[in-house]
Protein backbone atom coordinates (compact mmCIF):
# COMPACT_ATOMS: atom_id res chain seq x y z
CA UNK A 1 0.00 0.00 0.00
CA UNK A 2 1.48 3.42 -0.92
CA UNK A 3 0.52 6.38 1.89
CA UNK A 4 -0.65 9.53 -0.49
CA UNK A 5 -1.25 12.63 0.55
CA UNK A 6 -2.83 15.93 -1.38
CA UNK A 7 -4.35 19.62 -1.39
CA UNK A 8 -7.67 20.70 -2.21
CA UNK A 9 -7.82 23.78 -3.68
CA UNK A 10 -9.79 24.93 -6.62
CA UNK A 11 -7.89 26.98 -9.40
CA UNK A 12 -10.80 29.78 -9.15
CA UNK A 13 -9.09 30.59 -5.51
CA UNK A 14 -5.37 30.92 -6.19
CA UNK A 15 -4.14 34.40 -6.39
CA UNK A 16 -3.18 36.63 -9.30
CA UNK A 17 -3.96 39.73 -10.41
CA UNK A 18 -6.81 39.73 -12.98
CA UNK A 19 -9.80 38.72 -10.50
CA UNK A 20 -9.79 35.30 -10.51
CA UNK A 21 -7.44 32.31 -10.37
CA UNK A 22 -6.05 31.09 -13.75
CA UNK A 23 -4.47 27.85 -15.21
CA UNK A 24 -0.99 30.24 -15.57
CA UNK A 25 1.85 31.51 -13.44
CA UNK A 26 0.26 30.90 -9.99
CA UNK A 27 -1.42 27.70 -10.71
CA UNK A 28 2.19 26.57 -11.98
CA UNK A 29 3.50 27.71 -8.89
CA UNK A 30 0.73 25.71 -6.68
CA UNK A 31 2.02 22.46 -8.36
CA UNK A 32 5.43 23.36 -7.47
CA UNK A 33 4.76 24.47 -3.46
CA UNK A 34 2.86 21.22 -3.45
CA UNK A 35 5.97 18.96 -4.99
CA UNK A 36 8.17 20.84 -2.47
CA UNK A 37 5.98 19.90 0.44
CA UNK A 38 5.80 16.26 -0.36
CA UNK A 39 1.95 16.23 -1.58
CA UNK A 40 1.10 13.92 -4.45
CA UNK A 41 -2.28 15.10 -5.55
CA UNK A 42 -3.95 18.27 -6.31
CA UNK A 43 -7.47 18.00 -5.69
CA UNK A 44 -10.21 20.52 -7.15
CA UNK A 45 -13.61 21.04 -8.22
CA UNK A 46 -15.32 21.01 -11.59
CA UNK A 47 -13.83 22.97 -14.20
CA UNK A 48 -16.71 23.19 -16.80
CA UNK A 49 -18.16 26.30 -17.16
CA UNK A 50 -20.35 27.51 -14.60
CA UNK A 51 -23.92 28.04 -14.29
CA UNK A 52 -26.88 28.98 -11.90
CA UNK A 53 -25.31 31.10 -9.44
CA UNK A 54 -22.06 30.36 -10.63
CA UNK A 55 -21.56 26.96 -9.21
CA UNK A 56 -19.11 24.77 -10.66
CA UNK A 57 -21.69 21.78 -9.88
CA UNK A 58 -24.24 23.90 -12.03
CA UNK A 59 -22.36 23.87 -16.12
CA UNK A 60 -23.86 24.35 -18.61
CA UNK A 61 -21.43 21.41 -20.27
CA UNK A 62 -19.89 18.37 -18.99
CA UNK A 63 -17.45 18.39 -21.46
CA UNK A 64 -16.34 21.95 -22.36
CA UNK A 65 -13.75 23.98 -20.87
CA UNK A 66 -13.72 27.33 -18.21
CA UNK A 67 -12.90 30.61 -20.19
CA UNK A 68 -12.70 32.29 -16.65
CA UNK A 69 -10.01 30.23 -16.03
CA UNK A 70 -7.92 31.22 -19.67
CA UNK A 71 -4.55 33.11 -18.59
CA UNK A 72 -4.40 36.34 -19.82
CA UNK A 73 -0.68 37.05 -19.05
CA UNK A 74 -0.44 34.07 -21.45
CA UNK A 75 -2.66 36.00 -24.13
CA UNK A 76 -0.40 38.66 -24.08
CA UNK A 77 2.85 36.32 -24.49
CA UNK A 78 1.00 34.79 -27.22
CA UNK A 79 0.09 37.89 -28.65
CA UNK A 80 -3.68 37.64 -28.22
CA UNK A 81 -4.10 40.30 -26.44
CA UNK A 82 -1.57 43.67 -25.23
CA UNK A 83 -0.76 44.57 -22.31
CA UNK A 84 -3.03 47.77 -21.28
CA UNK A 85 -5.79 46.24 -22.88
CA UNK A 86 -6.09 44.24 -19.63
CA UNK A 87 -4.67 46.20 -16.93
CA UNK A 88 -8.64 47.15 -15.79
CA UNK A 89 -9.04 43.51 -14.34
CA UNK A 90 -6.57 44.25 -11.63
CA UNK A 91 -8.90 46.85 -10.31
CA UNK A 92 -10.95 43.78 -9.86
CA UNK A 93 -10.74 41.92 -5.67
CA UNK A 94 -8.33 40.23 -4.77
CA UNK A 95 -10.06 38.60 -2.14
CA UNK A 96 -12.88 36.70 -3.92
CA UNK A 97 -14.00 36.76 -7.59
CA UNK A 98 -16.30 39.16 -8.05
CA UNK A 99 -18.26 36.99 -10.78
CA UNK A 100 -21.20 40.11 -11.37
CA UNK A 101 -17.53 42.60 -12.40
CA UNK A 102 -15.42 39.62 -13.78
CA UNK A 103 -17.56 38.27 -16.73
CA UNK A 104 -18.41 40.54 -18.92
CA UNK A 105 -14.86 42.21 -19.50
CA UNK A 106 -12.68 38.87 -19.49
CA UNK A 107 -15.54 37.72 -21.79
CA UNK A 108 -15.02 40.39 -24.12
CA UNK A 109 -11.10 39.99 -24.14
CA UNK A 110 -11.11 36.06 -24.63
CA UNK A 111 -13.85 36.95 -27.66
CA UNK A 112 -11.56 39.73 -28.65
CA UNK A 113 -7.94 37.26 -28.54
CA UNK A 114 -9.93 34.07 -30.09
CA UNK A 115 -10.76 36.37 -32.99
CA UNK A 116 -7.20 37.73 -33.74
CA UNK A 117 -6.28 34.04 -33.02
CA UNK A 118 -8.71 33.00 -35.76
CA UNK A 119 -7.51 35.59 -38.52
CA UNK A 120 -3.61 34.59 -37.93
CA UNK A 121 -4.89 30.95 -38.97
CA UNK A 122 -4.53 29.22 -36.14
CA UNK A 123 -1.68 26.47 -34.98
CA UNK A 124 -0.75 23.48 -35.83
CA UNK A 125 -2.94 21.95 -33.83
CA UNK A 126 -6.46 23.94 -33.88
CA UNK A 127 -7.37 21.38 -36.95
CA UNK A 128 -7.16 18.29 -34.75
CA UNK A 129 -8.75 20.00 -31.75
CA UNK A 130 -11.78 21.35 -33.83
CA UNK A 131 -12.81 17.53 -34.38
CA UNK A 132 -13.08 16.58 -30.71
CA UNK A 133 -16.76 15.04 -30.55
CA UNK A 134 -18.67 16.85 -28.08
CA UNK A 135 -17.08 20.54 -29.48
CA UNK A 136 -19.32 21.48 -32.54
CA UNK A 137 -22.41 20.91 -30.45
CA UNK A 138 -21.28 22.98 -27.34
CA UNK A 139 -19.89 25.83 -29.58
CA UNK A 140 -23.43 25.77 -31.67
CA UNK A 141 -25.47 25.76 -28.40
CA UNK A 142 -23.39 28.75 -26.46
CA UNK A 143 -23.12 30.83 -30.03
CA UNK A 144 -27.45 30.44 -29.75
CA UNK A 145 -27.38 31.13 -26.22
CA UNK A 146 -25.70 34.19 -26.47
CA UNK A 147 -27.78 35.66 -29.26
CA UNK A 148 -30.78 35.05 -26.97
CA UNK A 149 -29.30 37.09 -23.97
CA UNK A 150 -28.79 33.54 -21.98
CA UNK A 151 -32.05 32.84 -21.96
CA UNK A 152 -32.79 28.68 -21.02
CA UNK A 153 -32.77 26.80 -24.48
CA UNK A 154 -36.49 26.06 -23.56
CA UNK A 155 -36.78 29.60 -24.45
CA UNK A 156 -35.78 29.56 -27.59
CA UNK A 157 -37.81 29.59 -30.88
CA UNK A 158 -38.79 25.70 -30.69
CA UNK A 159 -37.21 24.89 -34.04
CA UNK A 160 -34.14 25.68 -32.19
CA UNK A 161 -34.96 24.18 -28.51
CA UNK A 162 -35.87 20.68 -30.43
CA UNK A 163 -32.96 21.06 -32.76
CA UNK A 164 -34.63 20.32 -35.97
CA UNK A 165 -32.07 20.55 -38.49
CA UNK A 166 -33.47 23.14 -40.59
CA UNK A 167 -33.27 25.66 -37.40
CA UNK A 168 -29.80 24.30 -36.99
CA UNK A 169 -28.66 24.82 -40.45
CA UNK A 170 -29.91 28.62 -40.77
CA UNK A 171 -29.12 29.50 -37.15
CA UNK A 172 -25.61 27.98 -37.74
CA UNK A 173 -25.07 30.45 -40.79
CA UNK A 174 -25.95 33.05 -39.19
CA UNK A 175 -24.17 32.95 -36.20
CA UNK A 176 -21.17 31.30 -37.96
CA UNK A 177 -18.71 33.97 -36.64
CA UNK A 178 -19.51 33.01 -33.16
CA UNK A 179 -19.63 29.57 -33.10
CA UNK A 180 -15.81 29.59 -34.34
CA UNK A 181 -14.81 31.98 -31.59
CA UNK A 182 -16.62 29.74 -28.86
CA UNK A 183 -14.33 26.51 -30.81
CA UNK A 184 -11.33 29.49 -30.25
CA UNK A 185 -12.01 29.95 -26.79
CA UNK A 186 -12.26 26.35 -25.64
CA UNK A 187 -8.70 25.49 -27.56
CA UNK A 188 -7.54 28.42 -26.04
CA UNK A 189 -8.40 26.94 -22.84
CA UNK A 190 -7.54 23.25 -23.69
CA UNK A 191 -3.51 24.56 -24.74
CA UNK A 192 -3.28 25.99 -21.14
CA UNK A 193 -4.85 22.83 -19.30
CA UNK A 194 -2.03 20.78 -20.85
CA UNK A 195 0.35 22.77 -20.59
CA UNK A 196 -0.54 23.07 -16.67
CA UNK A 197 -1.32 19.58 -16.50
CA UNK A 198 2.35 18.41 -17.89
CA UNK A 199 3.99 21.30 -15.57
CA UNK A 200 2.24 19.38 -12.50
CA UNK A 201 2.97 16.01 -13.76
CA UNK A 202 6.85 16.70 -14.57
CA UNK A 203 6.38 17.82 -10.51
CA UNK A 204 4.80 13.90 -9.64
CA UNK A 205 1.83 15.89 -8.73
CA UNK A 206 -1.38 14.11 -10.20
CA UNK A 207 -4.76 16.03 -10.70
CA UNK A 208 -8.14 15.08 -8.87
CA UNK A 209 -10.99 16.09 -10.66
CA UNK A 210 -14.92 16.37 -9.70
CA UNK A 211 -17.48 14.91 -11.97
CA UNK A 212 -21.46 15.85 -10.51
CA UNK A 213 -23.26 12.73 -11.53
CA UNK A 214 -26.38 14.59 -12.36
CA UNK A 215 -26.04 17.86 -15.19
CA UNK A 216 -27.78 21.07 -15.86
CA UNK A 217 -31.07 21.03 -18.02
CA UNK A 218 -29.68 24.29 -19.39
CA UNK A 219 -26.74 23.03 -20.88
CA UNK A 220 -25.02 21.55 -24.34
CA UNK A 221 -25.73 17.69 -22.82
CA UNK A 222 -29.38 17.70 -22.17
CA UNK A 223 -30.14 20.20 -25.74
CA UNK A 224 -28.32 18.27 -27.52
CA UNK A 225 -29.23 14.50 -26.77
CA UNK A 226 -32.41 14.79 -25.14
CA UNK A 227 -33.41 11.23 -25.92
CA UNK A 228 -31.44 10.41 -22.71
CA UNK A 229 -33.01 12.45 -20.16
CA UNK A 230 -36.45 12.51 -19.06
CA UNK A 231 -38.38 15.30 -20.16
CA UNK A 232 -41.52 16.11 -21.35
CA UNK A 233 -42.52 18.06 -25.08
CA UNK A 234 -42.06 20.84 -24.10
CA UNK A 235 -38.43 19.83 -23.34
CA UNK A 236 -39.06 20.56 -19.48
CA UNK A 237 -37.87 17.69 -16.84
CA UNK A 238 -40.88 15.18 -15.84
CA UNK A 239 -38.75 14.45 -12.92
CA UNK A 240 -36.16 16.00 -10.93
CA UNK A 241 -32.66 14.83 -9.05
CA UNK A 242 -32.89 15.16 -5.34
CA UNK A 243 -32.21 13.56 -1.76
CA UNK A 244 -35.15 12.25 0.59
CA UNK A 245 -36.19 14.56 3.67
CA UNK A 246 -33.59 13.79 6.58
CA UNK A 247 -31.79 15.22 10.57
CA UNK A 248 -30.54 18.13 8.38
CA UNK A 249 -33.75 19.22 6.03
CA UNK A 250 -37.17 18.59 6.78
CA UNK A 251 -38.42 18.89 3.29
CA UNK A 252 -35.27 16.69 1.73
CA UNK A 253 -33.25 18.40 -1.12
CA UNK A 254 -34.26 19.36 -4.62
CA UNK A 255 -31.23 19.94 -7.09
CA UNK A 256 -33.71 20.17 -9.91
CA UNK A 257 -31.06 18.08 -12.62
CA UNK A 258 -33.19 16.33 -14.70
CA UNK A 259 -33.49 12.25 -14.45
CA UNK A 260 -31.46 10.34 -16.70
CA UNK A 261 -33.38 8.04 -18.87
CA UNK A 262 -31.56 4.17 -17.79
CA UNK A 263 -33.23 2.47 -20.25
CA UNK A 264 -32.00 5.03 -23.10
CA UNK A 265 -28.26 4.50 -22.22
CA UNK A 266 -28.69 1.02 -21.94
CA UNK A 267 -29.57 0.75 -25.10
CA UNK A 268 -26.82 2.54 -26.72
CA UNK A 269 -24.54 0.99 -24.47
CA UNK A 270 -23.79 3.82 -22.51
CA UNK A 271 -21.66 5.32 -25.00
CA UNK A 272 -22.42 8.36 -23.61
CA UNK A 273 -21.15 7.90 -20.21
CA UNK A 274 -18.13 6.52 -21.94
CA UNK A 275 -17.38 9.75 -23.93
CA UNK A 276 -18.14 11.98 -20.53
CA UNK A 277 -15.58 9.78 -18.16
CA UNK A 278 -13.05 9.25 -21.16
CA UNK A 279 -12.98 13.53 -21.54
CA UNK A 280 -12.97 13.99 -17.62
CA UNK A 281 -10.03 11.39 -17.40
CA UNK A 282 -8.26 13.12 -21.11
CA UNK A 283 -7.96 15.97 -17.83
CA UNK A 284 -7.75 14.65 -14.54
CA UNK A 285 -5.68 11.36 -13.63
CA UNK A 286 -8.11 10.99 -10.40
CA UNK A 287 -11.71 11.52 -10.65
CA UNK A 288 -14.11 12.49 -7.76
CA UNK A 289 -17.64 11.66 -8.56
CA UNK A 290 -19.87 13.31 -6.46
CA UNK A 291 -22.85 11.35 -5.13
CA UNK A 292 -22.11 8.08 -6.03
CA UNK A 293 -24.75 6.69 -4.32
CA UNK A 294 -27.40 8.09 -7.10
CA UNK A 295 -25.82 4.88 -9.40
CA UNK A 296 -27.55 2.12 -6.81
CA UNK A 297 -30.60 3.90 -6.29
CA UNK A 298 -31.76 7.92 -6.79
CA UNK A 299 -34.43 9.84 -5.42
CA UNK A 300 -36.78 11.01 -7.63
CA UNK A 301 -39.37 13.53 -7.52
CA UNK A 302 -41.66 15.12 -9.68
CA UNK A 303 -40.98 18.72 -11.52
CA UNK A 304 -44.38 19.53 -10.47
CA UNK A 305 -43.09 18.79 -6.87
CA UNK A 306 -42.30 22.15 -4.84
CA UNK A 307 -39.58 19.79 -2.62
CA UNK A 308 -38.26 16.23 -2.36
CA UNK A 309 -40.89 15.40 0.59
CA UNK A 310 -42.76 13.07 -2.24
CA UNK A 311 -40.29 11.48 -4.44
CA UNK A 312 -39.04 7.57 -3.78
CA UNK A 313 -36.47 5.59 -4.63
CA UNK A 314 -35.50 4.06 -8.20
CA UNK A 315 -32.94 1.65 -8.71
CA UNK A 316 -29.80 2.91 -10.68
CA UNK A 317 -27.74 1.39 -13.59
CA UNK A 318 -25.40 -0.04 -10.99
CA UNK A 319 -22.47 -2.67 -11.59
CA UNK A 320 -23.91 -2.95 -15.41
CA UNK A 321 -22.99 0.53 -15.63
CA UNK A 322 -19.60 0.52 -14.54
CA UNK A 323 -18.42 -2.53 -16.30
CA UNK A 324 -19.49 -1.39 -19.41
CA UNK A 325 -17.65 1.87 -18.41
CA UNK A 326 -14.50 -0.29 -17.52
CA UNK A 327 -14.91 -2.31 -20.73
CA UNK A 328 -15.08 0.80 -22.99
CA UNK A 329 -11.90 3.00 -21.02
CA UNK A 330 -10.27 0.33 -18.87
CA UNK A 331 -9.72 0.40 -15.21
CA UNK A 332 -10.16 3.92 -13.97
CA UNK A 333 -9.30 5.74 -10.64
CA UNK A 334 -12.21 6.91 -9.40
CA UNK A 335 -13.04 8.40 -5.31
CA UNK A 336 -16.37 7.51 -5.15
CA UNK A 337 -18.55 10.20 -3.10
CA UNK A 338 -20.25 8.01 -0.91
CA UNK A 339 -21.26 10.63 2.63
CA UNK A 340 -24.57 10.28 3.63
CA UNK A 341 -26.75 7.61 4.65
CA UNK A 342 -25.12 4.87 2.57
CA UNK A 343 -26.20 1.57 1.88
CA UNK A 344 -24.59 -2.05 1.36
CA UNK A 345 -25.28 -2.24 -2.12
CA UNK A 346 -23.20 1.04 -2.47
CA UNK A 347 -20.57 0.46 -0.90
CA UNK A 348 -20.62 -3.26 -2.57
CA UNK A 349 -19.92 -2.04 -5.53
CA UNK A 350 -17.42 0.87 -4.85
CA UNK A 351 -15.56 -1.87 -3.61
CA UNK A 352 -16.33 -4.62 -6.48
CA UNK A 353 -14.41 -1.80 -8.50
CA UNK A 354 -12.10 -1.18 -6.04
CA UNK A 355 -13.14 2.41 -5.99
CA UNK A 356 -12.24 4.56 -2.52
CA UNK A 357 -14.88 5.65 -0.85
CA UNK A 358 -14.71 9.27 1.22
CA UNK A 359 -14.53 10.46 5.31
CA UNK A 360 -14.43 14.09 6.29
CA UNK A 361 -12.72 13.93 9.94
CA UNK A 362 -14.93 16.67 11.00
CA UNK A 363 -18.49 14.74 11.04
CA UNK A 364 -16.68 11.89 13.44
CA UNK A 365 -16.58 14.95 15.72
CA UNK A 366 -20.35 16.10 15.97
CA UNK A 367 -22.86 15.89 18.19
CA UNK A 368 -25.76 16.02 16.29
CA UNK A 369 -25.89 11.89 14.61
CA UNK A 370 -24.13 9.33 14.87
CA UNK A 371 -20.70 9.33 12.64
CA UNK A 372 -18.51 6.63 13.97
CA UNK A 373 -17.16 5.81 10.26
CA UNK A 374 -15.96 9.30 10.10
CA UNK A 375 -13.98 9.45 13.41
CA UNK A 376 -9.91 9.07 12.20
CA UNK A 377 -9.60 6.27 14.44
CA UNK A 378 -12.15 3.74 12.38
CA UNK A 379 -10.75 4.52 9.11
CA UNK A 380 -9.81 1.78 6.56
CA UNK A 381 -6.84 1.81 4.16
CA UNK A 382 -9.50 2.01 0.78
CA UNK A 383 -11.12 5.77 1.38
CA UNK A 384 -10.20 9.32 0.86
CA UNK A 385 -9.79 10.89 4.46
CA UNK A 386 -10.72 14.69 4.52
CA UNK A 387 -10.24 16.95 7.14
CA UNK A 388 -13.51 18.79 5.49
CA UNK A 389 -14.80 19.26 2.34
CA UNK A 390 -15.81 21.78 -0.15
CA UNK A 391 -19.04 21.83 1.51
CA UNK A 392 -17.54 22.40 5.13
CA UNK A 393 -16.95 24.82 7.13
CA UNK A 394 -13.25 25.32 7.62
CA UNK A 395 -11.65 23.85 10.58
CA UNK A 396 -11.03 26.61 12.53
CA UNK A 397 -15.05 28.26 11.55
CA UNK A 398 -16.39 24.54 11.96
CA UNK A 399 -14.76 24.27 15.49
CA UNK A 400 -14.69 27.41 17.03
CA UNK A 401 -17.54 28.98 14.95
CA UNK A 402 -17.68 33.39 14.69
CA UNK A 403 -16.29 33.87 18.04
CA UNK A 404 -13.21 35.20 18.02
CA UNK A 405 -12.51 33.95 21.67
CA UNK A 406 -11.52 30.06 22.18
CA UNK A 407 -13.93 29.10 24.87
CA UNK A 408 -14.05 25.93 25.82
CA UNK A 409 -16.59 26.02 28.08
CA UNK A 410 -18.97 26.52 24.52
CA UNK A 411 -17.70 23.08 23.14
CA UNK A 412 -19.86 20.29 22.91
CA UNK A 413 -18.75 16.79 23.93
CA UNK A 414 -17.73 15.49 20.85
CA UNK A 415 -15.38 18.55 19.76
CA UNK A 416 -13.93 18.13 23.70
CA UNK A 417 -13.42 14.44 22.55
CA UNK A 418 -11.18 15.75 19.78
CA UNK A 419 -8.90 18.01 22.22
CA UNK A 420 -8.69 14.80 24.54
CA UNK A 421 -7.54 12.90 21.46
CA UNK A 422 -5.20 15.57 20.45
CA UNK A 423 -3.68 16.36 23.80
CA UNK A 424 -3.74 20.28 23.46
CA UNK A 425 -6.08 23.26 24.36
CA UNK A 426 -7.36 23.73 20.20
CA UNK A 427 -4.75 26.93 19.30
CA UNK A 428 -4.01 24.99 15.71
CA UNK A 429 -7.40 22.75 15.68
CA UNK A 430 -6.40 23.04 12.14
CA UNK A 431 -2.75 22.11 12.47
CA UNK A 432 -4.13 19.05 14.97
CA UNK A 433 -6.89 17.67 12.26
CA UNK A 434 -4.42 17.52 9.51
CA UNK A 435 -1.89 15.86 11.35
CA UNK A 436 -4.82 13.10 13.05
CA UNK A 437 -6.05 12.94 9.17
CA UNK A 438 -2.34 12.15 7.68
CA UNK A 439 -1.16 9.14 10.37
CA UNK A 440 -5.14 7.51 9.70
CA UNK A 441 -5.14 4.21 8.17
CA UNK A 442 -6.43 5.66 5.04
CA UNK A 443 -4.70 5.40 2.01
CA UNK A 444 -4.66 8.97 0.52
CA UNK A 445 -5.50 11.85 2.17
CA UNK A 446 -6.30 15.14 1.36
CA UNK A 447 -6.61 18.34 2.64
CA UNK A 448 -8.26 21.54 2.06
CA UNK A 449 -6.10 24.60 1.14
CA UNK A 450 -8.04 27.20 3.84
CA UNK A 451 -7.44 24.25 6.96
CA UNK A 452 -3.66 24.89 5.69
CA UNK A 453 -3.85 28.61 6.16
CA UNK A 454 -5.78 28.59 9.34
CA UNK A 455 -8.11 30.56 7.52
CA UNK A 456 -11.93 30.90 9.76
CA UNK A 457 -15.59 30.93 8.24
CA UNK A 458 -15.08 33.73 5.59
CA UNK A 459 -13.05 31.10 3.90
CA UNK A 460 -15.51 29.07 3.26
CA UNK A 461 -15.91 28.02 -0.03
CA UNK A 462 -19.57 26.70 -0.11
CA UNK A 463 -22.98 26.50 1.99
CA UNK A 464 -25.10 24.06 0.99
CA UNK A 465 -28.56 26.21 0.75
CA UNK A 466 -27.01 29.34 0.93
CA UNK A 467 -28.41 31.01 -2.14
CA UNK A 468 -25.37 33.91 -2.12
CA UNK A 469 -21.61 34.51 -1.60
CA UNK A 470 -20.52 30.99 -2.68
CA UNK A 471 -17.32 29.73 -4.52
CA UNK A 472 -15.72 33.57 -4.22
CA UNK A 473 -13.04 32.37 -1.93
CA UNK A 474 -9.37 33.59 -2.72
CA UNK A 475 -6.36 32.93 -1.75
CA UNK A 476 -4.27 36.74 -1.82
CA UNK A 477 -0.59 35.36 -1.58
CA UNK A 478 0.71 32.20 -2.65
CA UNK A 479 1.70 29.75 -0.31
CA UNK A 480 5.30 30.44 1.58
CA UNK A 481 8.50 28.58 2.15
CA UNK A 482 7.38 27.98 5.85
CA UNK A 483 4.11 26.36 5.10
CA UNK A 484 5.64 24.34 2.65
CA UNK A 485 8.14 23.14 5.31
CA UNK A 486 5.63 22.29 7.45
CA UNK A 487 3.22 20.56 5.78
CA UNK A 488 6.18 18.30 4.44
CA UNK A 489 7.40 17.34 8.06
CA UNK A 490 4.03 16.24 9.08
CA UNK A 491 3.92 14.24 5.70
CA UNK A 492 6.96 12.63 6.32
CA UNK A 493 5.78 11.94 10.13
CA UNK A 494 2.88 10.37 8.77
CA UNK A 495 4.97 8.05 6.34
CA UNK A 496 3.17 9.39 3.17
Amino acid sequence: MTRQSGVLAHITSLPGPHGIGTLGEDARLFAQALSDAGQHYWQMLPVGPTGYRDSPYQSPSTFAGNPLLIDLNELVADGLLHGPEIDQLTALPRDRVSFGELMPDKARLLILAARRFLRRGGDDEYDGFCKTPWLDSYATFAAIKQSYGGRSWVEWERGLAMRNPGAIARASARLEGRIEVERAIQYLFHRQWEALVNHARSLGVALIGDLPIFVAHDSADVWSRPDLFHLGSDGRPTVVAGVPPDYFAATGQRWGNPLYDWAAHRAELYQWWGDRLRATFARFDMVRIDHFRGFVAFWEILASEPTAINGHWVEGPGIELFTALQSRIGPMSIIAEDLGIITDEVTNLRQSFGYPGMRVAQFGFDEEIDTAIHHPGNYPADVVAYTGTHDNDTTLGWFWGTNDRHDRRRLDRNKRRLLALTGSRGEEINWDLIKIVLASAAETAVVPVQDLLGLRSEARMNTPGKEEGNWIWRMTDRIGPELIERLGQETAAAQR
